[in-house]
């Protein structure tokens, strides 16, 4: 696949279909789209320097005696497998996720589970425990990503429009030209 074009920022582009140009340069990983990879890391040059890096890091992985990894087998059985499989890979092992751990644990102990960094708001849990089962759409954004205050600003009116509950994990550096701010 040949196209000019590095890294794509994410405010451009949104319109003219570029983000929706199919990838085929991950390994285990099929129908997916510029879009759907991390920005700092959305190139179709396989030279570029993060690209590289990156690949460099997966390739030092690959000499470990094993890899475990914070998911579960049956959610990504068909990328694991195609991993297992291109790199001759065998002890590849899931404990995850992770995060459900500290259900077996005190709650002193239970925050060293945590792989946050950010503090956790108990009132959140008491919040999502008095809504009806599967009622709430869950919507975060990750670590990395970030958006205009014009598209948080629209992001936040659609969630709101929808009627439907939702929990919004908002960080504070999540729109890049100011503060995430939320109309009245």
């Amino acid at each position: 696949m040949e196209i000019c074009c590095h890294f794509i920022p994410d405010d451009d582009y949104l319109t003219d279909g570029t983000l929706d140009t199919p990838i085929d340069w991950m390994t285990g990983l099929k129908n997916i789209c510029l879009k759907d990879v991390p920005s700092f890391i959305r190139t179709t040059d396989p030279n570029d320097i993060m690209f590289d890096f990156m690949g460099e890091e997966a390739q030092n992985c690959l000499k470990a005696p094993a890899i475990i990894l914070n998911t579960f087998y049956e959610f990504e059985q068909e990328e694991l497998q195609a991993v297992i499989s291109k790199f001759n890979f065998p002890n590849i092992y899931t404990v995850g996720p992770l995060s459900l751990l500290g259900r077996h644990f005190p709650e002193s102990q239970a925050e060293s589970l945590n792989s946050s960094l950010w503090k956790t708001d108990s009132k959140v849990f008491e919040w999502l425990d008095s809504q009806k089962p599967e009622s709430v759409v869950y919507v975060n954004y990750g670590s990395v990503t970030t958006m205009s205050g014009t598209h948080f600003q629209e992001f936040a009116w659609g969630l709101a429009n929808s009627k439907q509950p939702f929990l919004w994990i908002v960080r504070p550096d999540v729109v890049k030209d100011g503060s995430a701010m939320l109309p009245e």
